[in-house]
């Protein structure tokens, strides 16, 4: 009998690991259990009137290979795509107006010093304070601290508010005050720590890039992202398409995880009666929360770390107008909202004009989000509610003159883990107590990256652990 493999989720993470696990130790059987009728997790495309709606992820960010790679190697590399030329760059709410994020601004920093000192977001006192980052010296604990208050730090606040704030909230839609900076951006304290300055980092980086002119844009790094011809959801399909006639269980919710002898695993399924499956592994790549309560029972340290990672719901507005009856340029990709300009959206992506075959000639498809850990409030509105809110953001912002074509609204409920301060202590406790267990691992957004290539990645590593672990003890079994 072959030794068996359970997966429990079938989103991005889990499908990933199974497919990986079929890659590397195809003599194993996997099962993969999903808790819905539907796999991809959060990722779904939906074509509706000639459009192609994203209802979570719209794309991936190249710096790391994985996510190419598996569309590689999935045969899907024809299908990839990159963002328009034309356009690259973003804009911020600033006093009611929309206003370009300066050219070179790296999410947290400035790249280049002209565009800061020219732009119309910040006051001149608030210039000032930015420019002094040169001369603060780097801060002698190493140990973690908010995004907010790195930033504050470093640049001042009004830096924060007007420019790290909204864009902070477009990626992850969590507080600042609460993120951790060594969870989601490590990148900027290491360059405190090594160059004393972030500014006199970058300026040494564009020295030793030889003076190479940036990126025409402001805030994400456009070029840097690709997404797939028929959307997102070809990728979850084709991985579910590649594992073996009767992996995939939909419908098929876990209870519990119980440990058994020689390293094996009982796993509960609360379905109709009350079932059970026997498996040589497990990898569990379910949101936090669910697989807090599933392995209650198995090691109770992990189960209470991996309940206390939170998580953030929001709404996704998709809207459509006609391109003649939008007054604004759409000069960028799209636009984020500092709270406090106190709107009630967070941000708004020009789909169509981001990637192309997203809407009919002639029309601009639009998503916009709502809610996330600081106005997650606005999540109990009616649905109609929260796209007529959609719509009046956008009709004042972008001065559009008719009502939306084509109107769509997905709810993404305790989807967005949250990376709070000390995530990273919690996730290396995470791993530490695994060690303990050689045929058990956690996979997910929840633990090392919130993206489509982290959860790649988490997935794939995991079903390495997983084979390893395997290996090891048919070596042991056969020389005993």
């Amino acid at each position: 009998m072959r030794p068996r493999v359970a997966i429990i989720g079938g989103g991005i993470t889990g499908l990933a690991a199974a497919h990986h696990l079929c890659e590397v130790a195809p003599q194993l059987d996997v099962v993969l259990l999903e808790a819905t009728s539907r796999l991809g997790g959060v990722i779904q495309t939906t074509k509706k009137d000639g459009f192609l709606v994203e209802s979570a992820a719209d794309n991936f960010i190249t710096t790391s290979p994985v996510a190419i790679d598996l569309c590689q190697r999935l045969g899907l590399g024809d299908e990839l795509i990159g963002t328009n030329p034309q356009g690259r760059g973003a804009m911020v709410v600033c006093k009611g107006k929309l206003e370009q994020i300066p050219s070179g601004f790296l999410v947290m920093a400035p790249s280049r010093i002209w565009p800061i000192l020219t732009t119309r977001i910040l006051s001149s006192m608030g210039k000032l304070r930015a420019g002094l980052e040169y001369f603060i010296p780097k801060r002698k604990q190493l140990d973690d601290e908010s995004l907010k208050a790195f930033v504050c730090r470093r640049f001042g606040y009004e830096m924060f508010e007007r420019l790290v704030q909204p864009l902070v909230g477009g990626i992850y839609t969590a507080d600042p005050s609460r993120l951790s900076i060594a969870a989601t951006m490590p990148r900027f304290p290491q360059m405190e720590q090594q160059h004393g300055s972030l500014l006199r980092a970058m300026m040494r980086q564009r020295r030793e890039a030889g003076q190479a002119k940036p990126e025409n844009s402001g805030g994400a790094r456009y070029s840097q992202f690709m997404t797939l011809r028929g959307g997102m959801s070809t990728l979850t399909n084709a991985l579910a398409n590649s594992l073996p006639a009767g992996a995939i269980h939909r419908n098929s919710p876990v209870c519990a995880i119980v440990p058994e002898e020689r390293g094996r695993w009982s796993i509960r399924l609360a379905k109709g009666n009350q079932k059970w499956l026997d498996a040589d592994a497990v990898i569990v790549a379910s949101p936090a929360n669910r697989a807090a309560n599933m392995l209650a029972s198995t090691d109770k340290s992990i189960s209470e770390t991996l309940g206390q990672i939170e998580y953030a719901s929001c709404g996704v507005v998709s809207l459509a107008y006609r391109r003649d009856q939008i007054k604004h340029k759409l000069n960028t990709f799209g636009f984020v909202v500092p709270l406090a300009e106190h709107r009630l959206i967070l941000s708004c992506s020009f789909s169509s004009l981001k990637y192309a075959d997203r809407a009919p000639d002639e029309l601009v498809l639009m998503r916009v989000f709502i809610g996330g850990a600081c106005q997650g409030g606005l999540l109990q509105l009616p649905r109609e509610q929260l796209i007529q809110l959609a719509e009046r953001e956008l009709t004042e912002l972008l001065d559009i003159s008719q009502p939306p074509v084509f109107r769509d609204l997905t709810m993404q409920l305790q989807a967005m883990p949250q990376y709070h301060v000390g995530h990273c202590e919690r996730v290396e406790m995470i791993e530490k107590r695994l060690a303990f267990h050689p045929t058990l691992a956690v996979a997910g957004s929840a633990l090392r990256g919130v993206g489509v290539p982290g959860c790649i990645e988490s997935g794939e590593k995991a079903a390495e652990r997983i084979a390893n672990a395997l290996a090891a003890s048919n070596c042991e079994i056969c020389h005993s």
